[in-house]
């Protein structure tokens, strides 16, 4: 008997009161009914201001945009997730100890060269360099790679031929340039960056076949659905820039040596194209100079929207608000003095 009184006792204990929750929940109720009342009333007054107020072709550009930018970077994106789980699950952390250089100054341009192998747009190389880095890669390699991978691979170099015909200069200034800024960024980080605003990507540790699987699909399902969310709100970013800023506006300031760099080196951070495309963009920008389309080319895949929001969700927001304008201003530096070069 006692022992049951015990036992009854223990039980009482481990479950809640009688009138666990009910203030609490009440209080909750009455609040998420009064903010779903507030959203009913905004989106009803949004609806009444702003509709007759927007211009059908600018929503469906807004939309074209959007949709357009999604579609380039998701197939790239996913592949860069593949790669990067199959990176940390199944290549051994040794291997990249016997490619890349012991010390991390020399693995920065190693790592930059690495770039030209693998193809895929900035979507791609951000989880990659995530996974670099948790298989104990410094920092600043794999951040190297992460910037010269999306500027230098070949499918970019043939665009980049392909959209420019008969100026293998183009060609040949994209490449030196952008592999330039990549390793001066990655010694730069490993310079003056800190441990602390860099946040490394964790992986789950594998044993076995079935654990190496097992982590390669836990990879997978993360960094899809987190880079995922970054990606559409980069693109949606894009699209709401690219549908506000008049076109005129860019046309008056081809005329200006140093706006028209400056200017094509923002519109490639908020137009955001992927790196396989923005070749074709570039030529068709024929009012701006040579140094003008040049910078427009090296910025583009190493800083945009959608990376930077990638960047920020991957390695944290302390390392995005630091290395992206690092690396824009020594793009936009190293393009004006490589395109001064060029015939």
């Amino acid at each position: 008997m006692t022992e049951r009184t015990g036992l009854r006792a223990a039980e009482e204990e481990l479950l809640p009161p009688a009138d666990w929750g009910r203030g609490r929940g009440t209080a909750t109720g009455v609040r998420a009914g009064w903010a779903f009342g507030a959203l009913v009333a905004v989106l009803a007054l949004g609806r009444t201001w702003a509709a007759p107020r927007i211009d059908a072709r600018a929503l469906d550009a807004w939309a074209t945009i959007f949709v357009a930018v999604c579609v380039q970077a998701l197939p790239f994106l996913v592949f860069g997730v593949a790669l990067s789980a199959a990176i940390t699950a199944f290549v051994p952390a040794s291997l990249w100890r016997r490619v890349l250089p012991r010390r991390p100054g020399a693995a920065v341009p190693v790592a930059g060269a690495m770039g030209a192998v693998l193809p895929g747009c900035e979507c791609a190389s951000v989880p990659v360099a995530g996974g670099l880095m948790a298989r104990g890669v410094a920092p600043a390699a794999a951040l190297t790679f992460l910037l010269a991978a999306p500027a230098i691979n070949p499918v970019v170099l043939v665009a980049t031929a392909v959209a420019f015909p008969g100026r293998p200069d183009m060609v040949a200034g994209r490449f030196a340039a952008s592999l330039l800024v990549a390793v001066l960024a990655g010694w730069a980080w490993l310079a003056l960056g800190r441990s602390e605003w860099l946040r490394v990507p964790s992986r789950p540790h594998a044993h076995g076949a079935a654990g190496r699987l097992d982590a390669f699909r836990q990879a997978m399902r993360h960094d899809v659905m987190h880079a995922g969310g970054f990606l559409v709100v980069g693109a949606a970013a894009a699209a709401t820039i690219n549908a506000a800023v008049p076109s005129h506006w860019v046309s008056s300031a081809a005329g200006n040596a140093v706006v028209s760099v400056l200017l094509l080196a923002v519109l490639a951070v908020l137009m955001s194209i992927c790196s396989e495309a923005d070749a074709f963009v570039a030529a068709s920008l024929s009012q701006f100079s040579t140094t003008a389309r040049l910078t427009f080319l090296v910025v583009g895949p190493m800083v945009d929207l959608k990376l930077i929001a990638l960047q920020a969700g991957f390695f944290g927001r302390r390392f995005a608000v630091r290395f992206a304008p690092l690396t824009f201003c020594l793009a936009v530096g190293v393009s004006a003095l490589v395109g001064g070069l060029l015939p």
